[in-house]
């Protein structure tokens, strides 16, 4: 009689502790290159709707009445129509649909004033950026700085 050998069935402690040790290793290599993809795409959105979005929105508001939205107003007046004067005159909005578009990536409120300190003819529209504080090099802006020229 022969005596036969029992199949292994499963994987061994070290087998285990290879394949993490390897996989540990690939995720060092790989997550580093798309670290900084996710902070760049916000940026990019934020600038998308403050150049474009918002910005389409705020002369389609101005085209109907004349005026952009006060600071008081603000971009909700995209939204709803205003309570607070100047009662715009023929408001055909909303000039946009989602709400999510008055906040930046970082879910903070975009920051409206009208008439603007750099555009005083218009209006200023920007982001605080990821770091939430407002002057730093990281705000989105509808306006140019010295730096960016």
């Amino acid at each position: 009689m022969k005596k036969r050998k029992k199949k292994r069935k499963g994987f061994t402690l070290i087998e285990l502790l290879l394949v993490i040790v390897l996989i540990s290793i690939l995720a060092a290599l790989i997550i580093p290159r798309f670290a900084g993809r996710s902070e760049k795409a916000k940026r990019a959105a934020a600038d998308a709707d403050i150049n474009a979005n918002l910005a389409i929105a705020l002369d389609l508001y101005e085209l109907d009445n004349g005026n952009f939205p006060t600071t008081e107003q603000g971009l909700k007046a995209l939204q709803t129509k205003p309570e607070i004067p100047p009662i715009p005159r023929s408001w055909q909005g909303p000039y946009i649909k989602q709400s999510s578009r008055l906040t930046d990536p970082w879910q903070n409120p975009y920051q409206y004033v009208s008439p603007g300190r750099q555009n005083p003819q218009s209006y200023d529209l920007f982001s605080k950026g990821p770091d939430s504080v407002e002057g730093t090099n990281d705000d989105i802006t509808n306006w140019m700085r010295e730096n960016e020229q």
